[in-house]
């Protein structure tokens, strides 16, 4: 079954940048879109960003689009998250998953609950 473990989480200053990982293991993911989840203190987990991994295809939540930027590495089996001009309300813990069906733009309605979730990683942006 498939792995995956977040990494990259940390404190910043508003207006600064991290740059998030999310490596994926046991599995063949040609078919799968790997996306990033956001979940802030009393508040839903949330959609950030997706990405199919074989045609490279993404998509973004409108909260991030032209500040964060989803790639991956296809040979390293790993995803990231590049995350400019941070803001407090970005503040949140961040999480990979990986769906085989849903297209990056589905991934934000998405329904069907993933079966796990990882750790994740904190993101903490101060003022």
């Amino acid at each position: 079954q498939v792995q995956l473990v977040e990494s990259g989480g940390g404190l910043v200053q508003a207006g600064g940048s991290l740059r998030l990982s999310c490596a994926a293991s046991g599995g063949t993911f040609s078919s799968y879109t790997m996306g990033w989840f956001r979940q802030a203190p009393g508040k839903e987990r949330g959609f950030v960003a997706a990405i199919s991994w074989s045609g490279g295809s993404t998509y973004y939540a409108d909260s991030v689009k032209g500040r964060f930027t989803i790639s991956k590495d296809n040979a390293n089996t790993t995803f990231y998250l590049q995350m400019n001009t941070l803001k407090p309300e970005d503040t949140a813990v961040y999480y990979c998953n990986a769906d085989p069906v849903s297209s990056p733009i589905t991934m934000e309605t998405r329904t069907h609950p993933f079966a796990s979730w990882g750790q994740g990683t904190q993101v903490t942006v101060s003022s």
